[in-house]
């Protein structure tokens, strides 16, 4: 009796707190090598929105489950901006997505042991041929720790918040560069504490730190990495931006 030989999906962990830049790599890495991406952050900032759309609290843990279970979102590459958009229950809510107070309450749920629990299979659903990018807190040590490739982005708590507050000035949001040093320091305290699946690199991963590095560069130092690990890759790539040559 023959035994068919399991298919085994490459995958690629991007974790690190917010604000290190690990969006805009995870996002270069899916679109470059033609892989899904996971957002997991952004499922737990779904969360907190479809909590509000469906009026429950924050501390209601047992209705906070089941919309986990069931939580309608999927992410979409628009072809015109060249950007991801995050489409929840039908609705593109990209941009309630950034906002602070989101960022906030998706730290508070996320730290919900029942709700982690809830959204593990759904973003283990993620897992699809032709490989999948997965950009998160908890990916590499917990949602998919047989990764070929881990990475753990970090940067000073500062620079992110100068980052954060540049990034809001062009979008035309007023911010205040003192209170968001003090929300990511206080989101990455409750990261980094937290009982379940808390901040840290996984085993094995390759931490770079990017506070003095450009988004180029961190992009670079990412591709170098897939390059090494997945050498049989680079011949397939479509890329135009100029980094292999630089490598």
């Amino acid at each position: 009796m023959s035994t068919r030989t399991p298919i085994i999906i490459p995958v690629i962990t991007v974790d690190g707190p917010s604000g290190c830049g690990k969006g805009t790599l995870s996002v270069f890495l899916a679109k470059q090598l033609g892989w899904h991406l996971l957002d997991s952050g952004a499922l737990y900032r779904a969360l907190s929105l479809a909590a509000k759309s469906h009026s429950v609290e924050l501390d209601n843990y047992s209705a906070l489950e089941v919309l986990g279970t069931y939580l309608d979102i999927r992410f979409e590459f628009d072809e015109t901006s060249h950007k991801i958009h995050a489409v929840l229950e039908g609705q593109d809510v990209t941009q309630e997505l950034r906002t602070e107070s989101c960022g906030s309450d998706a730290s508070k749920i996320a730290a919900i042991p029942g709700v982690r629990k809830a959204l593990f299979e759904r973003q283990r659903a993620f897992l699809e041929l032709p490989g999948l990018i997965a950009d998160g807190r908890d990916m590499g040590t917990v949602i998919f720790p047989e990764a070929q490739l881990k990475i753990f982005l970090e940067a000073d708590p500062a620079i992110r918040a100068k980052r954060r507050f540049n990034q809001l000035q062009e979008m035309g949001v007023n911010a205040n560069l003192d209170d968001l040093f003090l929300e990511i320091s206080q989101r990455d305290r409750r990261d980094r504490e937290r009982l379940v699946s808390p901040l840290v690199p996984a085993e094995g991963a390759i931490i770079i730190d990017s506070s003095n590095l450009t988004i180029d560069e961190v992009v670079s130092q990412g591709m170098l990495l897939v390059s090494r690990v997945f050498p049989d890759l680079m011949a397939n790539l479509k890329t135009k931006s100029g980094w292999l040559e630089r490598i």
